[in-house]
Formats: C-alpha cells, sequence, structure tokens
C-alpha cells in the first residue's frame, strides 16, 4: 500500500547518507565484531598460551618453592599480589592489547571513523511507555526477535555437537591429574570456541549484510523526497528562474542606459558586441559601458542602430574586450593603439574629429 507521501521506490542521495551517518545511522553487527574479536582471540592464544602456561608454570614454581625452603614467616601480603598482577600482566598483556585492536578494527571496517554524538542525545520519547509498547510489538523487533533465536539455537546446537564429537578426550581428561588434565582440557576449549568462532563469524557476516539491506531500505526516498534534495541541493528551479529574469532585466536596463552614450559598438560581428564610451575629461581611457553575447550582442545592436551609435566589426578586438573587460573598466594598455584607431575612425565618420585633407 502507497504510503501518504509515496512509495520509497528512489535510492538514497548521497546527502541524505551522509546525514544519516552524522545521526550514528550507520551498518553495524555486533555479532560480526564479536566473533571477529572471538576468532582473533582464539588464533592469538595458539601463538600466546605456551608462553603464559610458561609464565605462569614459573610463577607458581617460584612461589611454592620459597614458601617449602623454609624462609622467612613473615609475608607481605600486598608486595606479593603486586608481584603475581605484574606477572600475569606481563603475560597476557600483549593477548589484551591484541584483543583490543583487533575489537576496534572490526567496527572501523564496517563503519570507518565515526564520531556522532547524536545518538548519545537524550530522547524524552523513549520514555513513553506506549511508544516503548508500541516499539516492542513492532515487525521490526519481532523479526529480531526470531533472528536472536535463531542464532542462539544455532550456537547451542553447534556447541552440543563439537562437544559431543570430543567427549572421549573430556572422560580422558578426568581420569588423569595434574597438568595433563588441564592441558587436554584447554585442547577441548581451544577446538570447540574454535568452531563456535567460525560459525559466528557466518552469522556475522550474514547479519551484516541484512544490515546493510535494513539500512539501504530504511534509507530509500519518494520521488518527492528526492525532489525536494534536490532543490535543497541545488536550489528551487522557479527562484533560480526568477532571479535570472532580475538578471536579465537588469542587464537589459544597462543596455538601454548606456548604449546610446556609447561612441562605438564593437561587434564580432554576431557574437560579441561591446559598447564603449570616451570622454577625454573625465577618463583616463576609453571604457567598455555594455557588453553581450549572442542575444544579448543582438540588443546591443538594435540599440545602437536606433540611436545611431556607429557599429564597427573587428572580431579579435571584440572578443579581448568581452572576455577581459568588464562592465565600467577601462580597457587595457595593450588594446590603446586598436581602439584608438576605431575611435579615429569613427569621429571622422561621424564628424566628431577634423576630417583628414588631400593634403594630409
Amino acid at each position: 500500500m502507497a504510503s501518504e507521501g509515496g512509495d520509497r521506490t528512489e535510492a538514497p542521495t548521497p546527502r541524505r547518507r551522509q546525514e544519516a551517518r552524522q545521526r550514528g545511522q550507520v551498518a553495524r553487527s555486533t555479532d560480526l565484531s564479536a566473533a571477529i574479536v572471538l576468532l582473533g582471540t582464539m588464533l592469538a592464544l595458539r601463538w600466546f598460551a605456551p608462553t603464559i602456561l610458561q609464565t605462569l608454570y614459573e610463577m607458581m614454581t617460584q612461589h611454592l618453592s620459597g614458601q617449602a625452603s623454609g624462609g622467612s614467616t613473615h609475608i607481605d601480603v600486598m608486595t606479593v599480589l603486586a608481584g603475581l598482577g605484574m606477572t600475569l600482566l606481563t603475560a597476557t598483556g600483549p593477548l589484551l592489547l591484541g584483543v583490543m585492536m583487533l575489537g576496534a578494527l572490526s567496527n572501523f571496517l564496517q563503519v570507518g571513523f565515526l564520531a556522532s554524538t547524536e545518538s548519545m542525545a537524550p530522547d524524552l520519547n523513549k520514555l513513553n511507555p506506549i511508544a516503548g509498547f508500541s516499539r516492542l510489538l513492532s515487525t521490526r523487533t519481532l523479526v529480531q526477535l526470531a533472528m536472536n533465536l535463531i542464532k542462539l539455537v544455532l550456537v547451542s546446537s553447534v556447541a552440543w555437537v563439537a562437544c559431543r564429537n570430543r567427549m572421549s578426550q573430556i572422560m580422558l581428561a578426568l581420569d588423569v591429574g595434574g597438568w595433563q588434565q588441564l592441558l587436554i582440557l584447554a585442547r577441548v576449549v581451544y577446538d570447540v570456541g574454535l568452531e563456535l568462532a567460525i560459525v559466528l563469524l557466518l552469522i556475522g557476516l550474514t547479519d551484516y549484510a541484512w544490515q546493510r539491506w535494513k539500512l539501504e531500505k530504511d534509507l530509500r526516498m519518494t520521488k518527492e523526497e528526492v525532489k525536494e534534495e534536490m532543490r535543497r541541493m541545488e536550489g528551487d528551479p522557479i527562484v533560480k528562474q526568477r532571479r535570472r529574469k532580475m538578471q536579465f532585466v537588469a542587464i537589459m536596463q544597462q543596455i538601454r542606459k548606456n548604449v546610446p552614450k556609447a561612441d562605438v559598438v564593437v561587434t564580432n560581428p554576431t557574437e560579441y558586441a561591446v559598447a564603449i564610451q570616451y570622454d577625454s575629461k573625465q577618463m583616463a581611457a576609453p571604457k567598455v559601458t555594455a557588453k553581450g553575447q549572442d542575444y544579448l550582442a543582438q540588443k546591443i545592436r538594435e540599440v545602437a542602430m536606433v540611436h545611431g551609435v556607429p557599429i564597427v566589426e573587428r572580431r579579435e578586438i571584440a572578443q579581448a574586450l568581452y572576455k577581459t573587460v568588464d562592465v565600467g573598466q577601462e580597457i587595457p594598455e595593450r588594446l590603446y593603439q586598436a581602439i584608438a584607431e576605431i575611435l579615429a575612425y569613427v569621429y571622422e565618420l561621424t564628424g566628431k574629429a577634423p576630417k583628414r585633407t588631400a593634403a594630409a
């Protein structure tokens, strides 16, 4: 059934994705993070366990041998505990540090670097019991509950099968004693933990894929939302059209005002048109009073013809003036000679300057 705002059939825009990310709305699977940490811990134990066990063995041997030697009966409990703590920290420190780094890496691989405080902001709606009850009975919550039950059953089944297949080793560990029992049980726990870690990794990857699909579905937009987003990013087309119209009106007013005062209009002949005015008493150099391209160039020529302003075709000069000189600015020094020749021609043509005699 179509929602009130329409069906969400459109892919989310980059801006919507960015805003969701800033709110902390990203695809992340806690199951995948836990599985990576567990699998990494089990593999790390394969390398660090012998060192840890050797350190613990030496610590216990040293402590027991010290008591058996009949030394001082005064024992500083705090000193002994501090020594034991430092020994344990030295032995297990690299393993614990590796596990912490692996946990951070598992989250970074899923969401990248993300620092968002919006999810931590207090939300009074979460305290509403009616809203909370509605969330408990929502389809998403029921689906999540069903998935968690499936995960629990799957992990429990794998653990039960793994333990059943190693029942002979467990029974053997009960018959032997000392370090042999500890080694056998440690091996069983390691094998079972490794199998569970692999199963949890597969579950985590599946959960992460589902989280990405769910996020993509939640971020989908209606056609109207996409249009609104485009208006926010690029501006309202109606406003942009109105702004362009106002700019065009202002330019046309400038053309109608300044072109009749110009001494000459230099053209390309149809692509560009530049109006030039020069007053030796008020200006240090000729000035561009209006310019235009294509349609505006045509309007400049029309106004010039109506008011009798001479139009001179100089392709390179018109193009150079249009591209390098703004309206109201004086022409650059490198164009003085060319513009002087044009003005001299116009003054002679219109009678504003003395005409040359034949003798001249």
